[in-house]
């Protein structure tokens, strides 16, 4: 098994161990039997346990940026491609946090954590988000006046609501198809454009 592989089979085997024991009760010594490699060659890739952790959360985010990279690539509007990117950022933060069971408690718990690691990620977001309103100005659908600001704002509004999203809170009965038209209307009204 090459290097890259035996890795990713540790935060493969580690993120079920999370996911179903939970951070505090898994040990590097469960995730080394449980991936059939000895103690030693699991701290041959990782310091700790923590280290471990990182890499699942890594591996999360890199699967979330990798179908936001798809939306980026589909061809539509770019008032289409923001709602598009809203709505798959945060289905896919739910699925993620659902899949994980466990680790749903941890990720939460330890949230400064998850912001290391996350850094990069939302940094590639915000960069996402602003090659989309670049591209909707240059073809006159917004009005922005700067749009590295309303990219970031765009991004930590969404990461805002990850949490209620997750849980259910934005309202009793509130469907993805039912808040797609109230979405659309806040941000194109934001984003100095109604739809056309």
């Amino acid at each position: 098994m090459s290097v890259s592989k035996t890795r990713q089979n540790f935060v493969d085997v580690a993120r079920q161990l999370f996911a179903k024991n939970g951070l505090e009760n898994t040990t590097m010594n469960d995730i080394a039997r449980a991936s059939g490699k000895g103690r030693r060659t699991l701290y041959t890739y990782f310091e700790s346990k923590e280290e471990v952790y990182s890499a699942v959360i890594e591996y999360e985010l890199e699967r979330l940026s990798d179908k936001l990279d798809e939306v980026s690539e589909m061809r539509m509007r770019p008032q289409d491609k923001i709602i598009e990117l809203i709505y798959t950022h945060l289905n896919m933060i739910k699925e993620t946090v659902v899949r994980n069971g466990n680790l749903r408690a941890e990720f939460f718990r330890n949230i400064w954590m998850v912001e290391k690691v996350r850094k990069n990620f939302d940094e590639d977001e915000i960069e996402l988000f602003r090659k989309v309103y670049a591209a909707g100005k240059a073809s006159g659908e917004f009005d922005i006046d700067n749009i590295d600001l309303v990219a970031a704002i765009t991004h930590y509004c969404i990461k805002g609501l990850e949490v209620p999203y997750i849980y259910g809170r934005l309202g009793r009965g509130i469907t993805d198809i039912s808040t797609r038209p109230m979405v659309a209307r806040f941000v194109y009204g934001a984003l100095g454009k109604l739809r056309t």
